[in-house]
């Protein structure tokens, strides 16, 4: 393995919006929930979070950062867990900052949650804005982490037939065609260019689909081509506007119908459940790789990359794969599975070393998929053995982020295969959450 480079990204990525300053100064009591957005912990290590070595003391010290306000009779409440399955918990006054002192006896990552409460004893939250439009309501939390020697992860062990299933999920999808039978509807024109809903034909039950997006007067062989894959959801895909410069595809997870009717969605989502279980999670489906809805979500996205590289505006060159989360998961796909990718950008990517909590005990937690062993033929730490050639950049993984554990994405990044590998650490980041102006750890094997 190359030698990591070790160093602190200085620039906060513009996805991620910083607080509102509060107006005027007031108790934090007197705060409503709305007013809370400067109110956000800051967490510091006594050294650098992925550099501790076995049985060396760790020093975290979190302090809560106001603004023009000042803290009223609140609380801290944290807990320490970590890879060596031990915990404590306790709380300390909000006045002052909150030092904690741990360490871990091998390689692995320890979590510290701090919750801010107030006089009452009740979690202090703000409300929020997502980028669907919804109001949601956060508490007042800090998500920190610190590794020992994170580069000495190892993976549970792979199928021995891996390539063989792969290449037999090949075979199945090239034994449907789709020349000629794409249906492709134009949505939406702007300035900029055009957007048209897909259906591509795929193996069964359901075709790929998605947007695609392309400028107007394209020329032929002049453009990359880029897939935007999403997070979990169980909602109606939005219509997007043209992207200039690139042909851009937006492909659905789960190949429903576009344009439809809520009624339609509300069934539809419905009839991919199974039991009491939301799509993906059913371990009895799970148990056979060809029967897991992974399966039919990877080769949609195969599909719909094969038919991308037939359009005459491709540049025959360039191919860019990027999501987060499950976006994340299927982009670690698309970069393994199809040699043509030059580039892939995973964030947050679920689903690594599904098997390290069972098999090796490490810590992970909500929103995460039981184990059973068909999923390995899914899991990106073993889907990155076969990145040999495109650059990869795991754009964030965050250190308290245990819906998709630190442990997993630094296996998955130092099992890719291909030269040119990238990972930023966010300190105090969430699934969801990430602290304004973080601090933010790089490896890199890309030479300066």
């Amino acid at each position: 393995m190359k030698t990591l480079f070790f160093g602190t990204v200085l620039a906060l990525s513009a996805l991620f919006v910083q607080p509102c300053i509060a107006a005027e100064s007031k108790q934090l009591s007197e705060l409503k929930p709305e007013e809370l957005k400067d109110v956000y912990f800051i967490c510091k290590t006594n050294k650098s979070p992925l550099s501790y070595q076995p049985g060396e003391e760790m020093v975290y010290t979190i302090t809560l950062h106001t603004g023009k306000d000042k803290p009223g009779n609140w609380t801290f409440s944290y807990i320490r867990q970590g890879d060596d399955n031990k915990k404590f918990s306790g709380s300390a006054p909000a006045d002052k900052p909150l030092v904690i002192k741990t360490s871990l006896d091998k390689p692995g990552f320890v979590s510290i949650n701090v919750h801010l409460r107030d006089a009452k004893n009740k979690a202090v939250y703000y409300q929020y804005v997502h980028a669907n439009g919804r109001t949601y309501k956060r508490n007042v939390s800090a998500f920190c982490g610190t590794a020992v020697q994170p580069e000495k992860l190892t993976d549970c062990g792979e199928p021995a037939d891996f390539d063989e299933f792969w290449a037999k999920q090949k075979k199945r999808l090239a034994e449907v065609p789709f020349a000629g039978k794409v249906q492709k509807k134009l949505v939406r024109e702007t300035e900029n260019g055009y957007v048209y809903s897909l259906s591509i034909p795929c193996v069964a039950p359901r075709p790929a689909t998605g947007y695609m997006t392309i400028p107007k007067n394209a020329k032929p062989k002049s453009l990359p081509l880029q897939f935007t894959f999403f997070g979990y959801s169980a909602s109606r895909q939005g219509i997007p506007n043209p992207v200039n410069g690139r042909i851009a595809f937006y492909i659905n997870a789960h190949g429903q119908e576009l344009g439809r009717e809520p009624e339609y969605y509300t069934k539809f989502f419905q009839s991919i459940r199974t039991e009491k279980y939301s799509y993906a999670f059913n371990p009895e489906e799970n148990k056979n790789p060809e029967t897991a809805f992974f399966n039919g979500m990877a080769l949609r996205n195969l599909r719909a990359m094969e038919y991308a590289k037939t359009l005459p505006e491709w540049n025959g060159k360039d191919l860019t794969v990027q999501g987060g989360s499950q976006g994340g998961l299927q982009t670690m796909w698309a970069v393994a599975l199809d040699p043509d990718v030059t580039v892939a950008k995973p964030s947050i990517t679920w689903c690594c070393d599904l098997a390290g909590t069972e098999k090796k005990q490490r810590l992970s937690g909500g929103w995460r998929i039981k184990y059973v062993s068909g999923l390995d033929y899914y899991d990106p730490v073993f889907m990155a053995k076969r990145v040999k050639k495109a650059e990869v950049i795991i754009t964030r993984a965050g250190l308290g982020d245990y819906i998709c554990p630190p442990s997993g994405l630094a296996i998955s990044y130092l099992n890719l295969a291909t030269p040119n590998k990238t990972i930023h650490w966010y300190q105090n980041s969430s699934h969801g959450y990430v602290q304004p102006n973080p601090e933010i750890i790089t490896w890199t094997t890309k030479k300066k």
